[in-house]
């Protein structure tokens, strides 16, 4: 009610003794000392074209300041999003480097202790943990032994782990470490539990 009766109770149109618009700017944006704004404040009190501006400068200002806040969040939200993305990409990438895939999709399945000798090795790096196995085409979901042997069959590395069917594809992922094996000639085998173990050459890198 204060506020609407400065608005109008007080004419001036002659300006009076009025400051020009800058001041005003700085009372608002309160640049203007404390002892210098004192001055102004008992004209602001009975000049309603004055206190009309003043008003205005102030919800200008208070736009103004809004919009700046926005633009700050939106900007600690932009670099927050970006931040978590490359930490995502590069997890991804660090988890894809970390994954070795071997398709046994098209290879006979060989039953024993000895791999079909028509059918290229597998090739495997030691650096990888994780292993990603696609199985031959019809193997069924479930548990599942695996384990890397010498020609003579001496075991070096073993894990177990559950396959599953998706799109089509029935794949097994186990943790083989195998970084403190030697490079060269293994056997990759694989079995359900309690059946005989299918032999596939493999190449250790």
């Amino acid at each position: 009610m204060l506020g609407r009766g400065l608005r109008k109770e007080f004419p001036n149109p002659e300006r009076i003794g009025c400051p020009d618009a800058e001041v005003l700017k700085k009372i608002v944006s309160r640049e203007m000392p404390l002892s210098e704004a004192e001055a102004w404040l008992d004209h602001l009190g009975s000049c309603s074209p004055c206190y009309n501006d003043f008003s205005q400068f102030r919800e200008a200002s208070q736009r103004d300041r809004s919009r700046t806040l926005l633009a700050v969040a939106a900007s600690v939200l932009l670099v927050a999003t970006v931040a978590g993305w490359a930490l995502l990409r590069n997890r991804n990438e660090n988890l894809a480097t970390q994954t070795a895939i071997l398709d046994l999709r098209n290879r006979s399945i060989a039953r024993g202790a000895e791999a079909n000798p028509e059918e290229p090795p597998l090739e495997l790096t030691r650096t990888a943990k994780n292993v990603k196995i696609l199985l031959p085409l019809g193997s069924s979901e479930g548990p599942y032994d695996v384990r890397i042997v010498t020609l003579s069959g001496e075991e070096l590395a073993a894990s177990s782990g559950t396959s599953e069917l998706n799109e089509h594809i029935t794949s097994l992922e186990v943790v083989l470490p195998r970084d403190s094996l030697r490079s060269g000639k293994y056997l990759l085998q694989l079995r359900r539990p309690q059946l005989s173990w299918e032999s596939y050459s493999l190449i250790l890198r």
